[in-house]
């Protein structure tokens, strides 16, 4: 089995396998390079990356000097190159000059870096960028997906302004999850959805919960 399309956490990953028994490969690749460009190997249970390049296709980081990632340094836009990258975009010249390069370089868009094991692991994404007014860039689709582990959460939305110092957040609590849980723990019961999350014992269990995977995920402050 091949998870791929968005990053699949540790603890899933684990519960598969413990669960179907089977083998669970990670697959990174986009629809411009036939799905697949990486994969983890059999055998390798590492969270955290997506494995090495596949035979067919090379891979290489680029400098990102706005958001200060330096291939000097091992970390860079990821770009692919192969007989599995496309040609171009159909009758649509200008985005196949930003998709590619020269060379035939797919620019993937995503931020990567090397493992000491050769295996690609992705930090960042530099498609959707803005800047705030401190001069800090934010990539609001990696704080989405930080926040989105947490248990609690259905949907985050990241929002920001060049003219403001900081961040707004909207989220959705996923109510399959939290309903049990503060009908267990915090005793409500018969109060409704809404009335759930105006709750502050559950508003505070959310954002302590959201703050955990930030911590873990490295995220700046002005990124929260």
């Amino acid at each position: 089995m091949i998870t791929g399309s968005a990053p699949c956490s540790t603890e899933i990953l684990t519960f598969i396998r413990a669960a179907l028994g089977c083998i669970v490969l990670e697959g990174y690749g986009q629809t411009e390079c036939v799905a697949c460009a990486t994969v983890s190997l059999e055998g390798d249970h590492s969270p955290g990356h997506v494995g090495p390049p596949i035979p067919c296709c090379k891979i290489k980081l680029i400098d990102v000097p706005e958001m200060n990632y330096f291939a000097k340094d091992g970390r860079g836009e990821v770009c692919i190159y192969g007989h599995n990258v496309f040609q171009g975009y159909y009758k649509d010249e200008e985005n196949t000059r930003q998709a590619l390069d020269d060379d035939g370089w797919l620019r993937t868009g995503d931020i990567g870096c090397w493992t000491k094991e050769g295996t690609l692991k992705l930090i960042d994404r530099k498609k959707h960028i803005f800047k705030l007014s401190q001069g800090e860039y934010i990539a609001p689709e990696k704080i989405e997906a930080v926040y989105g582990r947490c248990k609690f959460v259905a949907q985050c939305y990241v929002h920001g302004e060049s003219l403001k110092s900081c961040l707004v957040g909207v989220v959705v609590p996923d109510s399959a999850v939290l309903v049990p849980y503060v009908e267990k723990e915090f005793n409500l019961k018969n109060v409704t959805f809404a009335e759930i999350c105006k709750n502050e014992r559950v508003k505070k269990l959310i954002l302590d919960s959201m703050n955990g995977e930030g911590r873990k995920a490295g995220i700046a402050s002005f990124e929260q």
